[in-house]
């Protein structure tokens, strides 16, 4: 099967090498190119006051204590006909160093860089290949296009990123999109050693009208060596409804599972369940309360050392006040508790985390 996998990889990269310059001169649109830039400054305060000012190690955004710090800046090109697209975003920020600190030199640096084909004269098919955003979960690394400032658990401790091919298909009318994908592995872009085996995922999404989106994503695979690396199974569940022009609840799950071992049929379990209530009564200024949970008793996913892993709660409350069109200043007060002493306070083990996060967000 490994065989097969590569084989198709194979024919879709040379496809997309050697097709793309002639598509591109068969289309009779004018070829669109923009270039895009986003900056996202921000200071947050963990009460905790860590030494290294590093939050605890289960959190990749706005990580930093007590610093004025750059979470990400990125400058985007982007390429779009009807046939062809792409996009290379270089960008920096404690968000990449925290995520992408795996990657050897030069790819620490690359946010995404991907080139697609549309298949299909008639129907909206297209495969594309490359560095990708996540199709995983309803939150990105772009702050501006979240309802909060810094993201929850359930986004942190899943891919924000992903490396491979996806073959996507849209309705015409734009309310289902399916697409299945071949990756090198759990937020990876360049494969770890040993591994040969490519992982699996899928996306279905559903939007009725403009009030409406359900999503369900899957991933499957290993993320090391071969012989040795476990199985991980992992499906991600949303749904976002806009209930009024000033009132949006997300809802959402994510629920996974991880071999104990190779030959193991026992599994190590973790799920995350999330709402957030988003209230915006005028342009202007805007709320959002967001409750989560985060179980991992196993430590599949965060390792605590606390010996019962990870049972975190966690709430927090954001105001937004939006500048201008493309211009965001943002606050928020946000608390974690674990049943277990799993934070760090002067040096002893304390339940909690509490900090609070402001930031100033510029896209242009």
């Amino acid at each position: 099967m490994n065989k097969v996998f590569h084989s198709l990889l194979v024919m879709v990269l040379v496809t997309c090498i050697t097709n793309s310059a002639v598509w591109a001169q068969q289309d009779n649109t004018i070829a669109a190119f923009s270039l895009s830039g986003y900056i996202e400054s921000y200071y947050s305060y963990d009460i905790n006051e860590p030494s290294d000012h590093n939050r605890p190690g289960f959190m990749y955004s706005h990580q930093r204590h007590n610093e004025v710090s750059l979470n990400l800046g990125l400058l985007r090109g982007a390429y779009q006909t009807q046939k062809v697209r792409g996009s290379i975003a270089l960008a920096t920020g404690s968000y990449m160093n925290a995520n992408y600190g795996a990657e050897p030199g030069v790819l620490q640096n690359i946010y995404e860089a991907y080139v697609g084909l549309r298949l299909s004269d008639s129907l909206n098919i297209w495969v594309d290949a490359g560095i990708m955003p996540s199709h995983i979960g309803f939150e990105s690394a772009i702050g501006k296009d979240n309802w909060t400032v810094t993201r929850g658990l359930y986004a942190e401790n899943s891919p924000y990123f992903e490396t491979g091919v996806k073959l996507s298909y849209t309705t015409e009318d734009q309310q289902w999109m399916i697409s299945g994908l071949l990756l090198n592995g759990w937020q990876r872009i360049q494969r770890t050693d040993g591994n040969q085996r490519l992982a699996l995922g899928h996306q279905l999404l559903y939007k009725p009208d403009s009030n409406i989106t359900l999503n369900s994503s899957s991933y499957i695979g290993s993320d090391g060596p071969d012989g040795s690396a476990a199985i991980r199974y992992f499906h991600n569940l949303y749904g976002i409804v806009r209930v009024s022009n000033e009132l949006g609840i997300t809802a959402g799950i994510d629920v996974g599972a991880e071999q104990n071992s190779v030959a193991s049929t026992d599994n190590k379990f973790w799920y995350t369940p999330v709402i957030l209530i988003h209230y915006r009564p005028e342009l202007t200024h805007r709320f959002t309360i967001r409750v989560e949970y985060f179980n991992d008793v196993n430590e599949a996913i965060i390792s605590t050392g606390a010996g019962n892993g990870a049972r975190v709660v966690g709430s927090s409350a954001n105001y937004d006040y939006v500048i201008s069109d493309n211009a965001l200043w943002r606050i928020e007060g946000r608390g974690l508790w674990d049943e277990d002493d799993i934070f760090i306070r002067d040096g002893v083990p304390v339940k909690y985390n509490y900090f609070i996060t402001t930031s100033i967000a510029l896209s242009f």
